[in-house]
């Protein structure tokens, strides 16, 4: 459809207005945001007397969460019990140096003492067990969740009340 003098004048009571070029389209129907856009333009009706901006949501401001009488209280992170393995010295060999990449074999640990850009870096080298670690590293590498340590440390009370509120 071309732009009829009637056309032409909606679209400028329409701008005046302050609707968007799409709700334009719309109402003119047959032509596109595209073209009321650039007819705008050639029209030089840049100016508005309302502007169409999308409207300024609320910000939404987070409530405190509020504890129930009845909400059990966990111990804090803290007061759980902490591991607590020596330092331990990488295992000499035969040939009195400590194992390295070249001379670790399957029952021994893994775990990489130092700093591997120096030159005194080596593994344990105690024998392992079951897995890559001996006891000592294993309890170091292998710490359970946080979760897992409040599960453990609560008492078998608060852990039944707990259940049956969930059930309930």
């Amino acid at each position: 459809m071309g732009w009829t003098e009637e056309r032409v004048t909606q679209l400028r009571k329409l701008w005046a207005e302050g609707l968007s070029a799409s709700q334009i389209a719309k109402q003119l129907g047959g032509v596109t945001r595209n073209a009321v856009i650039g007819k705008v333009h050639r029209l030089g009706l840049a100016g508005r007397a309302t502007p169409s901006r999308p409207a300024k949501r609320p910000v939404r401001v987070a409530r405190p969460r509020a504890i129930g009488p009845t909400a059990p209280r966990l111990r804090p992170a803290t007061s759980l019990p902490t591991v607590v393995i020596p330092e331990l010295e990488p295992l000499k060999l035969e040939d009195g140096k400590a194992a390295s990449v070249l001379t670790l074999n399957e029952s021994m640990c893994k775990f990489p003492i130092g700093d591997p850009n120096d030159a005194d870096f080596a593994f344990c080298g105690r024998g392992a067990a079951c897995g890559p670690y001996c006891q000592d590293h294993a309890r170091l590498a292998y710490q359970p969740s946080q979760a897992k340590k409040r599960r453990t440390s609560e008492p078998d009370e608060l852990r039944r009340m707990m259940r049956l509120a969930a059930a309930g």
